[in-house]
């Protein structure tokens, strides 16, 4: 199913010529954040690979050899570049560059069940009421529609992308719905590949377009859309319509979606692949100076099939993740630039009947790379048998407080939904040392 269209709001659908449907209770309000100063930023950016369904920490970045097979499995270990860190077998390239990895081993929380799960780890806050293994739920903003909120993109071009579909508790909730994501939904790897509604249609050729904006402006003298203090959805379809029609004439992001231009060679070393091809969209956006993007990686709930269906797809998982970080440090931007590999949680310590991993939210593993995160290190660990954080044990809230400083955004703050009811933006502010540098 395409999550976006079951999220709060269809950004990408109301910045279809302005006229998009606006959706939920997004637009309820404003946020009124406190006036503290930014803290120092490590990152400019931030690449946020959501793994969803929940990958197994056993077969990536925490195996376990000296369990039972029936824990830890058909897969064996591998030396990385830095000595006494090892993971899975089919992640070779990822462990010859481990000294740019950051390995967070030891994050637990209680939220078993996919929407849960997701929210959690991507609000860093838990839902405030049980929700279903398939719910798409929002009760907090999420990582990237606060770091829309709090840092902007150059003129004629959305803060926040999510390709190719946006994650379950991806929107931005009562900050509103100018800080959803823009979801690019087409397949980069196709060679007819064009981003939808970043070029102006045919049919509106330039002095209709004129027309249409004299009429609004017209529209705009009535009291309703001037007085800036009522909470009425046409104004936010107002600023749609504006963002639609600068991303339409930003030279900037046409140049950004224009994969076509990457020489083959780099292309290639990303994969000739979907999840390849947006992962090379997502460094061009970096670039273009889009402060976060998601890449939505959809297949990650093996309840059954694990080995066979891990081994396809791991290597390419391992060649794209390390052509990005690898590519992204040969340019300069690395540095600047937060990597993210993550799901809602890791899979249980039982191989099963079907053989495959179920829900586990006891132990995950979390991959961090560049924005100023001291490479070559594991943080955390799990038992002996992978059954739970038992050292440095950490939580989502230490997570995304640590996401939010790296980007020099205060954990601490206080956000204000539209009813003015405060909420802190991180409940436990508190980052996690070892990856701040």
């Amino acid at each position: 199913m395409n999550s976006f269209r079951h999220a709060n709001l269809a950004r990408r659908d109301c910045l279809k010529l302005g006229l998009g449907a606006l959706m939920g209770g997004g637009l309820s309000g404003a946020l009124k954040a406190s006036s503290m100063a930014r803290g120092k930023s490590q990152a400019k950016s931030v690449i946020l690979v959501w793994l969803d369904g929940g990958p197994t920490h056993y077969e990536t970045f925490d195996p376990k050899p000296d369990a039972p097979l029936e824990i830890r499995g058909n897969f064996s270990p591998i030396a990385t570049k830095v000595p006494g860190i090892k993971v899975s077998q089919h992640l070779p390239k990822l462990a010859a560059i481990a000294h740019r990895l950051a390995i967070l081993r030891s994050v637990r929380h209680d939220q078993g069940n996919h929407g849960a799960g997701n929210h959690y780890m991507m609000t860093g806050a838990p839902p405030r009421i049980p929700v279903g293994c398939g719910a798409f739920v929002s009760y907090h903003p999420s990582l990237g529609s606060v770091t829309a909120s709090e840092i902007p993109a150059p003129e004629g071009l959305p803060s926040y992308f999510s390709l190719p579909s946006m994650t379950r508790s991806g929107g931005p909730n009562f900050l509103g719905s100018k800080f959803a994501p823009f979801v690019v939904d087409g397949s980069p790897n196709s060679p007819n590949f064009r981003v939808r509604d970043v070029t102006l249609p045919k049919e509106m050729d330039g002095a209709k377009t004129l027309s249409r904006q004299e009429m609004r402006q017209a529209v705009d003298r009535f009291a309703r859309f001037a007085d800036k203090q009522l909470n009425d959805p046409s104004l936010a379809l107002d600023d749609h319509y504006r963002q639609g029609l600068d991303l339409m004439r930003s030279a900037r992001a046409q140049a950004a979606f224009d994969i076509h231009n990457e020489p083959d060679r780099i292309r290639d070393s990303y994969g000739r692949n979907d999840f390849g091809q947006r992962a090379l969209l997502a460094r061009r956006l970096v670039e273009a100076g889009v402060p976060f993007i998601v890449l939505n990686e959809g297949g990650w709930d093996h309840h059954g099939g694990l080995f066979p269906a891990l081994e396809k797809r791991l290597p390419t998982f391992d060649a794209t993740l390390a052509a990005l970080i690898e590519d992204m440090a040969q340019r300069g931007i690395l540095d600047s630039t937060l990597v993210l590999v993550l799901g809602e949680f890791g899979r249980t310590p039982q191989i099963n009947k079907d053989g495959g991993r179920d829900h586990w939210s006891n132990a995950m593993s979390i991959l961090f790379a560049g924005g100023g995160t001291p490479g070559g290190q594991v943080i955390g660990a799990t038992d002996r048998q992978g059954y739970a954080a038992v050292e440095r044990v950490l939580s989502p809230e230490h997570f995304a407080a640590t996401v939010y400083a790296k980007l020099g955004i205060d954990p601490a703050k206080i956000l204000y939904a539209g009813n003015g009811r405060p909420a802190h933006l991180v409940s436990n502010p508190e980052t996690i040392a070892e990856l701040m540098g």
